[in-house]
């Protein structure tokens, strides 16, 4: 082992937390499959073989918005060809009785009122009361309390009251003034992102966080990323999860290429060692792929995400991957990667097992603290 790991695994035998330093080194580090392993430990201790899923669908209401983000595919003017606005019937015609989660985000839309949100909610839940709506990204409360002239906290108490049990993690990009201001320089920062998070721990709402890279950001910028998140979930202990986001580069031509499966690997790996406090890593089969999501499990990751049932966002910038994936193939990867499959909810809670369908086993077990 090269002295680097060898100095980190020593850290973590000791239980000392990795500092800046540590984390912009492995960066660098040469050695990518014995920094996997480290991590793999890490992700074993807490999890030992398990892998979770969800059975899910993301539902992006309207891709019109009233920002023009340098980054951004998804996000239109309406008028155009690709502009589209959902009716609450046909969200309610995406969602199904199997469905655990609605993952639910979209353009920040000039025109729709207050109630339009709320009732979507509230028809979501009576009609699916099985599925929890996780719902609204940080740039969308944010967008929701200054135009309706509400507190986030009377925006996020609003939503908890019909139904919303979760905060997704997009909206972060990266914690970089110097990113937001080249590629999306109308959109909130750092600070609002992480105080909007902190009221949503505050009132008992679970979060999730991210971090989009592959682009322009350096090390370093995704290395202070991790610790802000890191310092927000030692205040808060609110954040279920983290999801390294690798960037699509679509049309914008902010690069030329994604960033590649070390790249991935290697960002999973290092949130895990960092990410102390947070429970769970997630490998986004949407952005990395199927195989490098699967491999991820072995680099600390401990979730897949889940179906999915059609994603919109990262397709919009021509991501290879599938619109969205079976049970019976999200417990099929997770077996790859030679771990178990552990069906959960939004909260990631274990779900009971369903009747098998496959000749794949899916395992229910008790939730970690």
């Amino acid at each position: 082992m090269e002295p680097l790991l060898e100095r980190v695994a020593q850290k973590l035998a000791r239980r000392e937390r990795l500092t800046r330093e540590d984390a912009v080194a492995l960066f660098r580090a040469p050695d990518l499959i014995g920094l996997g392993r480290l991590a793999g430990q890490v992700k074993r201790e807490r999890w030992g073989d398990r892998a979770h899923f969800v059975i899910n669908r993301q539902i992006n209401p309207s891709n019109v918005c009233v920002l023009s983000c340098r980054f951004c595919d998804f996000a239109t003017k309406r008028g155009r060809p690709n502009a589209y606005e959902m009716t609450i019937q046909e969200v309610l015609a995406r969602c199904s009785p199997e469905l655990r989660e609605v993952h639910i985000v979209g353009g920040l839309h000039p025109d729709w009122p207050w109630t339009y949100y709320l009732e979507m909610f509230r028809a979501i839940h009576a009609n699916f009361p099985q599925i929890q709506i996780k719902a609204w990204t940080a740039v969308e409360i944010d967008y929701f309390s200054k135009k309706f002239r509400l507190t986030v906290e009377q925006v996020l108490r609003q939503f908890q009251e019909v139904g919303l049990v979760a905060l997704p993690g997009g909206g972060a990009e990266v914690f970089s003034e110097r990113v937001r201001k080249a590629l999306y320089p109308f959109k909130i920062g750092a600070p609002r992102w992480l105080d909007i998070h902190r009221t949503a721990h505050q009132l008992g709402i679970p979060t999730n966080s991210t971090l989009l890279y592959g682009h322009m950001e350096t090390h370093e910028e995704r290395v202070e990323h991790l610790f802000k998140l890191r310092e927000l979930q030692d205040e808060t202990g609110g954040f279920m999860s983290f999801i390294p986001l690798a960037y699509q580069p679509g049309r914008t031509q902010v690069v030329s290429r994604q960033a590649g499966a070390t790249e991935d690997l290697r960002t999973i790996a290092i949130a895990r060692l960092v990410l102390d406090n947070i429970p769970h890593i997630k490998a986004y089969w949407v952005t990395m792929g199927e195989e490098i999501a699967s491999v991820a499990l072995q680099f600390g990751a401990d979730d897949l995400d889940g179906t999915i049932g059609e994603e919109r966002i990262m397709h919009a910038a021509d991501a290879a991957s599938p619109i969205s994936l079976t049970r019976a193939r999200l417990a099929e990867l997770i077996r790859e990667a030679g771990c178990t499959p552990v069906e959960r909810d939004a909260l990631y809670r274990p779900m009971e097992p369903p009747e098998q369908t496959s000749e794949i086993p899916i395992v229910a077990c008790r939730a970690e603290s």
